[in-house]
């Protein structure tokens, strides 16, 4: 909640044509304007929602309600969109922002349909307009990308497209499923021998990881084997212990030593998708497990107590791993 209210320290990335632009976050993006980010303040939001829902007895969650309640309004879900329908919005925040954002409108949804009286039903109303402007931007992109981006921060294209699919599947976009399956397909299917070195300084994510969590959604589970087999044939070799252990955290306050805490989150739960995906036989079903147990009792230590930097998001990585998105 204070995330999500909270106006400064903020990072944002306009491009600015004159000092009539030099506006606050929070006149451009109302809704989404705390939590230093845009994409941020998009999944604390979705952390939020998840945790109503899910844990409705929660110390302050009337109050969680009401701070949604004046953030998520009419005339802010419209402000959001309109700047989104402009030149800008064409790529802002894309893939992340908007990939978390499907998952919040998805999480909403599901909710309204179990319980057509929650507040849900109004947020979800409020952030359609913002909702279907991305959608058509999401399909717009994928119908012209002919590559993705492999990297382990926030323009990776096969994490969003696993995001984006989930929400898809749980809302019953179909056309949003083709276009989105369509595309893991074409980028990934083919990749044999991942040869890149891992991690970044400022990663995240696992540019190998998320991929196989986002192909295991696409292909059937023997395929799926087989695909995995062929893209990590040397699996359990010595240059891929770095992939297999955490990563040292040597500056958790710092904002991108905070990106190494969550990518310990983000391996833990590809791995455990992993692991889950292949056959009880698997050879690598093991070490899967391992992984993920060891990267989620690294990445949790560093949830908490470590200042606005880390703070401001790594909730909602230790909330996925842990609750997941879009189940009960």
């Amino acid at each position: 909640m204070a995330n999500v209210q909270r106006d400064y320290p903020v990072h944002w990335t306009h491009f600015v044509h004159s000092a009539e632009e030099l506006v606050p976050q929070r006149t451009r993006h109302p809704v989404f304007a705390g939590s230093y980010d845009w994409h941020s303040c998009v999944h604390q939001t979705w952390l939020i929602v998840r945790l109503l829902r899910l844990r409705p007895d929660l110390p302050n969650a009337t109050e969680a309600a009401d701070v949604l309640d004046r953030l998520v309004t009419v005339e802010g879900g419209a402000a959001e969109a309109d700047f989104f329908r402009g030149p800008l919005g064409a790529h802002w925040e894309r893939p992340y922002g908007w990939a978390w954002l499907f998952v919040l409108d998805a999480e909403l949804r599901g909710w309204v349909t179990r319980d057509p009286a929650t507040n849900a039903a109004a947020w979800a109303k409020n952030l359609s307009p913002l909702v279907e402007t991305l959608r058509e931007r999401w399909l717009t992109w994928l119908a012209g990308a002919a590559l993705p981006t492999r990297v382990g921060t926030h323009t990776n294209s096969a994490f969003a497209l696993g995001l984006v699919l989930d929400a898809a599947r749980s809302s019953a976009d179909e056309e949003l499923v083709a276009v989105t399956e369509a595309a893991a397909r074409r980028w990934y299917t083919r990749d044999v021998a991942y040869g890149a070195y891992e991690p970044d300084a400022a990663d995240f994510l696992s540019p190998a990881l998320v991929e196989a969590d986002l192909m295991r959604r696409v292909l059937e589970p023997a395929e799926f084997a087989a695909w995995f087999d062929g893209f990590l044939p040397d699996l359990t070799a010595d240059r891929w212990r770095a992939l297999r252990e955490p990563i040292p955290v040597p500056e958790p306050s710092d904002p991108f030593g905070s990106h190494l805490a969550g990518l310990a989150l983000s391996r833990a739960w590809c791995w455990a998708s992993v692991a889950a995906a292949l056959p009880a036989d698997h050879p690598h079903v093991g070490l899967a497990r391992t992984a993920a147990e060891a990267h989620r009792e690294a990445g949790w230590q560093f949830v908490f107590g470590y200042g606005y930097a880390a703070e401001h998001w790594l909730g909602t990585f230790a909330a996925y791993l842990d609750l997941d998105a879009l189940t009960d």
